[in-house]
């Protein structure tokens, strides 16, 4: 028997439909954008695992084109229409194969389309027909959709946030795919969700967060006999799409009875914790005097409204402009993604005083730029190397940067946006954070991640943003009412079951 060709691809990204600038293909080539052979050498997170895992199975990979990066605004339809139709191409190219492996996000967006990965699912499964499997895997802030759970045969979310086990993910779908090929198994599927849209803010799943707890109830759901594998999903909640929730996904052998009696129970147990995913949040001005309370630092001002990772410009200064009106003269740093600021600084030089115009310039719906008087502390090339989650090891570039301060603030004045998994953008621009007083992290949950053993206060802030901490302040215009935080009560709420 010959050795069975999977076909390996597809386009990893986080859309935000509230803000951000849209996604184009500079954005992946500035990132993570593989074709073909080039594939088949990433040896890291979701690609890596799935790889490692064919191989070991005596499986050959056919690739196909691999795109991820940071999450920002809907994918333009050129870019789209490009790397699907690159995709496509390779796929009726790789035909026949005897599975398919489609490494997703599951909350993509693309310009006119809210399920661009719906839609790749179904065209994967148009071409290969019925009986060769079809496997994706998410990140658990994934948008659940009918057309994914209907033409896929299975959907596997990654476990933990921060995330980390996307190379074990990769590893689980092949270890999935490779029992159905040998007939060990025939996959059944139901999502059980509810209308609960919030933030990232208490979604962990380590310590006693409450979707930790609900992950870990849902993972022991696996123990039962004839469950194949179960997901828990917190919606990335910055998209605006009909039929919007959190809840759980469970994939059994065969019995799709079990799978939508399991998968309905997860969801009602999602909607009676929805209270406790909800933060408490303050202006910056009363964190800061707050947080001046607290003996030491650092203090950690969560500004997650700004937040690059959820597809935010990151260009924000609603925390900086509060910093300086306080008139603290503790040390503090601020990170701001600004390139005609930080081009100003890198002609002016270092030691230069400089009154700049700073923020809001990239996505300006949610504030006015402001004049700040400081100096050029020093400049940087931006490049630093992640070191963990998905893009661990991974050179990445901030563009031309500058530490500009303001008094004891320190402006971080980036280039680039870039995710935040712990400290190397500060630790590259030689910043140490266990000197700073406050730290405006601009991430929901990796804060904890970079200073949970540091700080001394985290205080989640109230700034206007694509990214909110709460979203019931949020007018969608295509999630329907009633959902939670709007509503606080749904009489006679019945979970949605997507089979």
């Amino acid at each position: 028997m010959s050795a069975p060709r999977i076909a390996v691809g597809g386009i990893l990204t986080e859309c935000n439909h509230l803000g951000g600038l849209p996604i184009d293909l500079s954005v992946y080539e500035a990132s993570e954008l593989f074709r073909d052979e080039q594939v088949l050498q990433l040896d890291t997170s979701i690609v890596g695992g799935m790889l490692h895992a064919l191989r070991a199975a005596g499986a050959e990979p056919a690739p196909l084109i691999y795109a991820s990066a940071c999450a920002g605004g809907a994918i333009t339809k050129a870019c789209y229409e490009q790397l699907r139709g690159e995709w496509f191409e390779r796929l009726e190219q790789a035909w026949p194969v005897d599975g398919v492996l489609l490494p997703l996000h599951g909350s993509a967006l693309a310009e006119g389309i809210d399920d661009p990965e719906g839609e790749m699912i179904q065209v994967a499964r148009t071409l290969v027909g019925p009986d060769v499997p079809v496997i994706a895997t998410l990140d658990l802030h994934a948008h659940i959709t009918p057309a994914m759970v209907e033409h896929a045969d299975a959907l596997l979310a990654w476990e933990t946030y921060p995330h980390s086990d996307q190379y074990q993910t990769g590893e689980r779908a092949v270890a999935l795919l490779m029992q159905m090929l040998r007939g060990e198994c025939k996959p059944t599927m139901a999502m059980g969700k509810v209308p609960v849209v919030t933030s990232a803010i208490h979604g962990s799943t380590l310590g006693n967060d409450p979707f930790a707890d609900l992950m870990r109830h849902t993972k022991s759901l696996e123990q039962q006999q004839g469950v194949l594998s179960t997901s828990l999903f917190l919606i990335h909640p910055y998209m605006d799409c009909v039929g919007m929730g959190s809840g759980g996904l469970v994939v059994t052998d065969n019995d799709p009875a079990l799978a939508k009696s399991l998968a309905q129970d997860i969801a009602r147990r999602y909607w009676d914790r929805r209270f406790d995913l909800e933060p408490v949040t303050l202006t910056p001005a009363a964190a800061i005097a707050k947080g001046l309370q607290v003996d030491g630092g650092p203090v950690i001002l969560v500004e997650t409204s700004d937040c690059c990772g959820g597809g935010a410009a990151g260009d924000s200064i609603a925390t900086l402009s509060a910093l300086v009106d306080s008139g603290t003269e503790v040390s503090s740093v601020v990170p701001v993604v600004d390139p005609e600021a930080a081009q100003t600084c890198y002609d002016a030089g270092v030691g230069k005083q400089l009154t700049l115009e700073i923020g809001h310039k990239l996505d300006p719906r949610w504030g006015s730029a402001r004049r700040f008087t400081g100096t050029v502390e020093s400049l940087s090339d931006g490049r630093f190397v992640y070191t963990g989650g998905q893009f661990e090891g991974h050179n990445e570039q901030m563009g031309k940067t500058a530490i500009f301060a303001v008094g004891a603030v320190r402006v971080m004045i980036t280039s680039r946006a870039t995710y935040d998994w712990a400290d190397e953008q500060l630790r590259s621009v030689h910043l140490e954070p266990a000197q700073m007083k406050f730290i405006v992290a601009k991430n929901p949950m990796n804060f904890r991640l970079a200073y949970g053993e540091l700080a001394r206060e985290m205080i989640i802030l109230d700034t206007p943003g694509p990214t909110p901490a709460t979203l019931k302040h949020v007018e969608f215009k295509k999630l329907a009412r009633p959902y939670f935080p709007a509503d606080l009560d749904i009489p006679d709420l019945q979970p949605t079951i997507l089979t």
